[in-house]
């Protein structure tokens, strides 16, 4: 079964970096991709960036620039959060997406809080 784990949230102020890390496993299928979501209070649930099979990565535009998503032999995928704003704030969500299928499978949720 697909498990997904996330860490490296925290309280950083305006400007600010935080790095991100979901630890995938189960993932015995081929074409997926990777990626954030997040999800302030009293908002939907967004995209921050993906990855996919190919290498080719896709960027929010709040957030082109600023974050890189990355990803590495282990099934780890990173998120690099530099010059954060408040706006940023919000729990971080790992996400798989099956596209062939639609099914999405989702970590628990690392909380990023950016102060001023």
């Amino acid at each position: 079964q697909v498990r997904l784990v996330e860490s490296g949230g925290g309280l950083v102020q305006v400007g600010g970096s935080l790095r991100l890390s979901c630890a995938a496993s189960g993932i015995t299928f081929r074409i997926y991709t990777m990626g954030w979501y997040r999800q302030a209070p009293g908002k939907e649930r967004e995209l921050v960036a993906n990855i996919d099979s190919g290498g080719r990565t896709r960027y929010a535009d709040s957030v082109e620039g600023r974050f890189t998503i990355s990803g590495d032999a282990k099934n780890i995928i990173n998120l690099q959060m530099n010059t954060l704003k408040p706006e940023d704030t919000a729990v971080y969500y790992c996400n798989v997406h099956r596209p062939l299928s639609g099914v999405n499978y989702w970590g628990q949720g690392t909380q990023v809080t950016v102060s001023s």
